[in-house]
């Protein structure tokens, strides 16, 4: 990893504290001009209205302090989610594939083209972080509780290896000083926001510990997501899935596998098939999660 990165002045320990104090202002400010833009797919009717793209600020900001070369892949896949954000939930002409959809697959391929020549093979695992992140940011506080649990972690991580510590630092600094409004659900980051923490924390732990870092990363963000969703996780899987007492299993496998583009790789995959899974040992597992497929002719049986 000696020769991988060209660090350059950002990593000055001030940059850290501007990175913070400019992500404290702004946010606030994002905030209520969003507020404003109530027609816009930026703004949501949940919790009685709340600004959806707020998550623009730590984009932008960790775009200008990432260290090179590590600067692309935030900004593209950053630039992709907010168009993803931008378009919502609107269909490619009769296609039965959304904007959004498109705008995350080519995010997940611009990532992984990028920091490939860096990291091999684990620059798919960075990429693939956005799905976590993602089911995280559905509720308020779990996407910054997340990040900043992880970021601590690559952290300790990079101190015991005696790797660089600034990248850690920067996305914990940066999450917290975004969280206040996201933990009171007076704001919501977006996919521009969750996207951007997802690519920048995979980064972080290459940077901390290389591969096997990431791998750690791909493996523990689902858990401790469905830790901290465990509750509403459960409730969306029994009352909108049909799936009967839900595993913990389930639960991880929702946050690996759930939402748009997974359901889209389930259309793809299986068509209108559907299956039903009795073996306890993949009950546990969390295959009934796996195999259900809502374009299914016959849903109810995906239990």
């Amino acid at each position: 990893m000696d020769a991988l990165f060209i660090l350059h002045a950002s990593q000055d320990p001030g940059s850290i504290m501007v990175a913070a104090f400019t992500v404290a202002a702004l946010t606030p400010l994002t905030a209520a001009l969003i507020s404003r833009m109530k027609d816009s797919n930026l703004y949501t009717d949940v919790r009685g209205g709340t600004p959806r793209g707020t998550g623009l600020v730590p984009w932008i900001v960790l775009s200008v302090f990432m260290p090179e070369p590590l600067r692309a892949p935030v900004v593209i896949m950053g630039l992709l989610a907010f168009i993803d954000d931008l378009s919502g939930r609107r269909r490619i002409r009769d296609l039965p594939v959304e904007w959004g959809q498109l705008s995350r697959g080519l995010g997940i391929i611009a990532v992984t083209i990028l920091t490939y020549p860096i990291m091999g093979p684990a620059a798919l695992l960075v990429a693939l972080m956005i799905q976590p992140l993602n089911i995280a940011d559905m509720q308020p506080g779990v996407a910054c509780s997340l990040t900043v649990i992880m970021s601590l972690l690559a952290a300790a991580i990079a101190f015991a290896a005696g790797s660089d510590i600034h990248l850690p630092l920067l996305v914990l600094a940066v999450c917290a000083a975004y969280s206040p409004l996201d933990y009171l659900g007076r704001i919501m980051m977006g996919e521009v926001g969750n996207h951007t923490f997802a690519v920048a924390l995979g980064l972080a732990f290459y940077v901390a510990g290389g591969p096997w870092s990431v791998l750690m990363l791909f493996l523990a963000a689902p858990i401790i997501t469905a830790i901290l969703r465990r509750r509403n996780l459960t409730v969306f899987l029994e009352e909108k899935l049909g799936i009967e007492n839900p595993t913990f299993g389930d639960l991880y496998m929702d946050v690996m596998t759930g939402g748009g583009l997974g359901d889209l790789l389930r259309r793809i995959l299986l068509g209108r098939r559907s299956f039903r899974v009795d073996n306890p040992v993949l009950i546990a597992l969390g295959v009934r999660r796996l195999l259900f497929n809502p374009y299914a002719s016959h849903g109810s049986e995906n239990r």
